[in-house]
């Protein structure tokens, strides 16, 4: 009974202080109520990445792994929609420079970072609509890659940006939404599917 409450204890803890810490940072005192949701949107977007390779394992205690898959598309759903109100917000504010970003002219590598998580997160939620019209192969290695991608981009882009997420507590979701997704790739096998072993 301890070790699922300490589990549980420290996943909420690791999701909920970064996104704690950013709407208590005092550079949101003179800001946009939109600008603050935008902001906010990107670090529970972020936090979900943390929980989506824990559920695709199911590795959650007294989670069943056909309950857990079934929240792993409930979560990826929910955060398309933090993605896309992360960049809403952030073009209601400043339409040139969402614009800028999305055409890969930013003069800032943080936001070419941002851009390109974004596109790999939509490109994962398309093939996870698309996945019973695809092989099996290419379901799982266009998937993982692309969410290997949107890990990358939305890690390399948090950690460059000076901003409202506090530094410590997003240096260590960062790593460990790496570690989730390194071990979910290692359990699933992902690259190895579909490989036949050679015969001696």
């Amino acid at each position: 009974m301890l070790r699922p409450a300490l589990i549980w204890g420290a996943l909420v803890l690791v999701v909920f202080v970064p996104v704690i810490a950013a709407a208590n940072s005092p550079l949101l005192q003179w800001r946009d109520p939109l600008y603050i949701f935008a902001g906010l949107a990107g670090v529970v977007g972020m936090a979900m990445m943390l929980v989506q390779p824990l559920l695709v394992i199911g590795v959650l205690p007294g989670v069943p792994l056909r309950a857990s898959r079934r929240l792993h598309r409930a979560v990826g759903a929910a955060l398309v929609l933090a993605v896309f109100g992360h960049v809403a917000g952030l073009w209601m504010t400043s339409p040139p420079d969402v614009i800028d970003v999305l055409l890969f002219r930013s003069p800032t590598p943080f936001a070419i970072w941002g851009a390109l998580a974004m596109w790999a997160v939509f490109g994962a939620a398309l093939l996870a609509v698309l996945r019973l019209h695809l092989p099996l192969r290419l379901w799982r290695w266009g998937h993982t890659g692309l969410v290997g991608l949107a890990v990358a981009g939305t890690v390399v882009h948090a950690l460059q940006i000076v901003g409202t997420m506090e530094v410590a507590s997003k240096t260590a979701l960062s790593v460990l939404v790496v570690i989730a997704l390194m071990w979910a790739i290692a359990r699933r096998k992902v690259w190895t599917m579909g490989i036949r072993p050679r015969r001696s």
